[in-house]
C-alpha cells in the first residue's frame, strides 16, 4: 500500500529529527556509561575519603581554610594567590548559582548503581548541571596558579580530588564535572582580567646597572631592624646566603649600624619596613655602595614595586649580580618664614638651603603627616594594620582647618600635597603601584581645601589621579617649590614624620642609587 503524502511527511520529519537526536544521543549515553563504570569500580582508599572530601568542600569551606592555611605563610605572594582563588571561587559560584543552574534544569542521577557507603549523607536538591563544587575547585586552584605556580601545583591535586568525589558518590555527571570546571577555569580568567597578577604587568625599576655578584652572599653585609619582625625573613636569607653578614640592630640604634655596615661592605643590605629602607638608603647614597633590600615590616612598598618580595627574590639577583639603577626623591626647606627665599615656583634652590632628607616612596604634607603620627602612636598598643584604620578614621573625621601655602605666588589652601617618587599607576581594580623606577618624574596630587575634608580625601582616592575635579588636581613634575610654610609645618616621607618652614623644594636625583631586583620574577 501506498503511504499518501500526509504519511510521507510524518515519516520524513521523524527521521530528520532522528538525525539530530543521535549525537546528543550519543553523548547522554556515554556521559551514563561513564557514570556507570565510575559506580561499580572501587578505588582503594575512595569509600573513606572522597565522601569526605566532597562534604568538606560544601559552601566553599575547603577552600576557605585552604587559603587561610596559604595566607599563613605571611609572603606577599602566598596571600595575592589566595587573595585571587578566593575572588574567582567567589565569582564562579554566583556564575553556577544565578545563571548555570537555572539555564539547564538537569535531574540528578539514579544512585542504583552507586554503594550507599559512598552516597553523601545529604542528597543536594539543586539541578545537576554544571557542578558547582567543580567549579568552585578548579575556580580555586586556577586563581591561585596564576599568581603563583608552586601554591597553584600545591592545591591542584585537592581540586581534582573534589571535583572526582562528584562524581564518584554519585551527586553529578561526569559532564556536570567537566562543564563546572570549565566554567570555573574561566571565571578565574575573567577575575585575572579585571586584576592583572604581577606576571602581566611591565617589570619595575630600569634601567640595568652593573652591581657585583657575590656567591654566597659574600660581601654583603644586612642591618635587619630588630622592632620590625623581622626573624624569619633574616633567616631565610641567611640560608640562601651563609657568606652575607647579618646585623640585628634595635630602632634607636639602626642608623649607626647602617654607617658602620656600609664602611666595611661591598654591598649594603637591609630588612624593615620603608622607614628602615629610607635611612639604609641614605647611607647607601653618601657611601656610593649599592643597596640590597628585603621587604620585613609593616609596609614595604619600594621593595614590592623594585620586585622584590621574599629571601628567594634578593639571593637570586645578588648572586647573579642583577640590578637597577632608581631615582631617589629629595626634599629641601629653607629654613626662613617666605624672606630671602627665591620668587615663588622658581627652580632655584632657596636661600640658605639645607638637605632636609629623601624619598624612595612618597613625600606629603597637610593630613597626612598626622595620620601617620597617629598610625605610631597606636601601633605599639594594636599592631600596624589595626592602627592604620583608626588613623584614616580619626584624620578623615577630623574637623581642622586646611593648611594654606604659596604655589608661584599665588596662595592656595589645601588638605593634603602628594609627591610619588615616579610615576604611581591603577592597573583594573588594583590599587596603585609604580611599573617605573627612574621616570624622573614626581607624581604630584593636591587636595584642594574646602568644607567636609574626609569626603574629599575619600573621593580623590577613589576615582586617582586621572580625574580632575574643583577638589583634586594631579601634575607629574621633575620639580615643586612651596612656599609660606609656617613654623612646625609637618611633612611625612616613607613612613616618617619631620618638621619644616618657609620655602620647600622638591627635586630628584636620576637614577642615583642601585638596587638589587630579580630580572626575571621568582614564582
Amino acid at each position: 500500500m501506498r503511504p499518501d503524502s500526509s504519511d510521507v511527511s510524518d515519516i520524513d520529519l521523524s527521521i530528520a529529527a532522528a538525525g539530530h537526536r543521535p549525537f546528543k544521543s550519543r553523548l547522554v549515553g556515554l556521559d551514563r556509561k561513564v557514570f556507570e563504570a565510575v559506580a561499580v569500580r572501587h578505588w582503594p582508599g575512595g569509600d573513606r575519603v572522597l565522601p569526605r572530601l566532597s562534604r568538606s568542600a560544601n559552601h566553599g569551606a575547603l577552600w576557605v581554610a585552604a587559603a587561610a592555611g596559604i595566607t599563613a605563610t605571611r609572603t606577599p605572594r602566598a596571600r595575592r594567590a589566595a587573595l585571587r582563588g578566593i575572588a574567582s571561587l567567589a565569582l564562579a559560584s554566583a556564575t553556577i548559582n544565578t545563571l548555570g543552574k537555572r539555564s539547564v534544569r538537569r535531574p540528578r542521577p539514579l544512585l542504583d548503581a552507586v554503594p550507599l557507603i559512598r552516597q553523601l549523607k545529604r542528597q543536594p536538591v539543586t539541578t545537576s548541571f554544571p557542578s558547582g563544587h567543580a567549579a568552585s575547585a578548579v575556580a580555586f586552584a586556577t586563581g591561585v596558579a596564576l599568581e603563583s605556580r608552586a601554591w597553584g601545583a600545591a592545591v591542584a591535586p585537592l581540586a581534582a580530588a573534589v571535583a572526582a568525589s562528584r562524581v564518584y558518590t554519585g551527586a553529578h555527571f561526569p559532564s556536570d564535572v567537566l562543564v563546572g570546571g570549565a566554567l570555573g577555569a574561566g571565571a578565574a580568567f575573567a577575575v585575572r582580567g579585571l586584576v592583572p597578577t604581577r606576571a602581566q604587568l611591565a617589570p619595575p625599576g630600569r634601567p640595568r646597572v652593573a652591581a657585583p655578584a657575590l656567591p654566597g652572599g659574600a660581601g654583603l653585609v644586612l642591618v635587619a631592624n630588630a622592632g620590625a619582625g623581622t626573624a624569619d625573613r633574616v633567616k631565610a636569607l641567611h640560608s640562601a646566603l651563609p657568606e652575607a653578614e647579618v646585623v640585628v640592630a634595635e630602632p634607636d640604634d639602626l642608623v649607626a649600624e647602617l654607617d658602620k655596615a656600609a664602611a666595611r661592605a661591598r654591598v649594603l643590605g637591609v630588612c624593615g619596613g620603608d622607614g628602615t629602607v629610607n635611612a639604609a638608603a641614605t647611607v647607601a647614597l653618601q657611601h656610593g655602595i649599592p643597596l640590597a633590600v628585603l621587604p620585613g615590616g609593616t609596609l614595604n612598598h619600594f621593595a614590592y614595586d623594585l620586585g622584590v618580595e621574599d629571601a628567594r627574590d634578593l639571593s637570586g639577583a645578588v648572586e647573579a649580580g642583577e640590578a637597577v639603577a632608581v631615582d631617589v626623591g629629595r626634599f629641601r626647606s629653607s629654613g626662613v618664614d617666605g624672606a630671602g627665599a627665591g620668587a615663588a615656583g622658581s627652580d632655584e634652590d632657596p636661600e640658605r638651603a639645607a638637605v632636609e632628607g629623601y624619598f624612595l616612596n612618597t613625600f606629603s604634607l597637610g593630613v597626612y603627616p598626622e595620620l601617620v603620627r597617629l598610625r605610631e602612636h597606636w601601633s605599639p598598643r594594636v599592631g600596624g594594620k589595626p592602627a592604620s584604620v583608626l588613623a584614616a578614621l580619626k584624620v578623615l573625621r577630623s574637623d581642622e582647618r586646611p593648611m594654606v601655602a604659596q604655589f608661584r605666588g599665588k596662595e592656595r589652601a589645601l588638605w593634603l600635597l602628594f609627591a610619588g617618587n615616579c610615576t604611581y599607576h591603577r592597573p583594573g581594580l588594583t590599587p596603585g603601584r609604580r611599573l617605573d623606577l627612574a621616570d624622573g618624574l614626581l607624581d604630584v596630587r593636591i587636595v584642594h581645601g574646602g568644607r567636609r575634608p574626609g569626603a574629599r580625601l575619600l573621593a580623590a582616592a577613589v576615582t586617582g589621579p586621572e580625574v580632575r575635579s574643583p577638589a583634586q588636581a594631579a601634575a607629574r613634575l621633575p620639580r615643586l617649590r612651596v612656599d609660606g610654610l609656617g613654623p612646625g609645618t609637618a611633612v611625612a616621607y616613607d613612613g616618617e614624620v619631620r618638621h619644616v618652614h618657609g620655602s620647600l623644594l622638591l627635586d630628584k636625583l636620576p637614577e642615583a642609587l642601585t638596587v638589587y631586583r630579580p630580572l626575571s620574577p621568582v614564582r
